[in-house]
């Protein structure tokens, strides 16, 4: 990149240096895409490092970094050594889209960090982190001072212990073996197949069949002081069952209805 020594520090190279920082990221951020694509189009046969290069006019190099950054934002990358080996994307997967603005990137880390105790929370911080890491430097700087002006006071997460014991049991749809404190200060131990997590008034349930009592039940999160997923599969319950949802009530993600 040309360099302007002070004698020439002029208005107009001030300009031209700006653009060329920003041609060249935006540059970058179009290879990425189209890198993830052409791998995606020539399928198990993958591509050599080389032929890479040539096809996007940059050295060897240059694609092994551009390489290495896609797949820390979670492309399934798979790479074979020696002649015939190179570079491909495992059947199936796909690079989801990372032109985000500064304001949509800072959405997501102030989302995830305000909901410290949401069901798979470490995940999601986890995946947005990917997210980020693949900005484009423009818009990753941007993101970065624009988040310094968003604060969160959330109340620190609860004992990972239990919460990661809910989430593999309702992600393989096992029972879990819960010891749950009431309202009313009882403690029972129960067996629970997992149908649901919901959220109401600041507060995380576990809906489920409870084999104890023979009925869908709700459990406060924050009241299950002990989890451990069992090797029992669920039985045939489903989300109909919990009954009809809140009028404002909805998935995280997907139709409502």
């Amino acid at each position: 990149m040309p360099r302007c020594s002070g004698v020439v520090w002029t208005a107009v190279c001030h300009d031209f240096c700006h653009e060329f920082r920003r041609v060249r990221t935006v540059k970058r951020a179009e290879r990425l895409h189209a890198l993830s694509e052409m791998l995606r189009r020539n399928g198990a046969r993958g591509c050599t490092a080389g032929r890479l290069a040539t096809e996007f006019d940059v050295s060897v190099r240059t694609v092994k970094r551009d390489l290495a950054a896609l797949e820390n934002s979670g492309a399934p990358i798979w790479s074979r050594p020696g002649p015939g080996g190179g570079y491909g994307l495992t059947t199936g997967g796909s690079l989801p889209p990372v032109s985000l603005s500064p304001a949509q990137a800072v959405a997501l880390l102030a989302a995830v960090s305000a909901a410290p105790d949401a069901p798979y929370g470490d995940l999601a911080s986890a995946a947005v982190q990917k997210i980020v890491d693949v900005l484009d430097p423009r818009t990753r700087a941007k993101a970065d001072e624009l988040a310094r002006r968003v604060w969160v006071n959330a109340p620190p997460s609860r004992s990972r212990a239990v919460t990661s014991a809910l989430e593999a049991a309702m992600a393989e749809q096992r029972v879990i073996r819960i010891r749950y404190t009431s309202s009313d200060g009882t403690t029972t131990t129960r067996d629970v197949e997992p149908v649901l997590f919901a959220s109401t008034n600041g507060q995380w349930h576990l809906i489920g069949w409870c084999r104890l009592r023979n009925a869908m039940r709700w459990f406060t999160v924050s009241r299950i002081k002990q989890a451990s997923t069992t090797t029992i599969a669920c039985g045939s319950h489903t989300i109909d069952e919990v009954g009809t949802p809140p009028a404002n009530a909805r998935p995280v993600h997907g139709p409502s209805d």
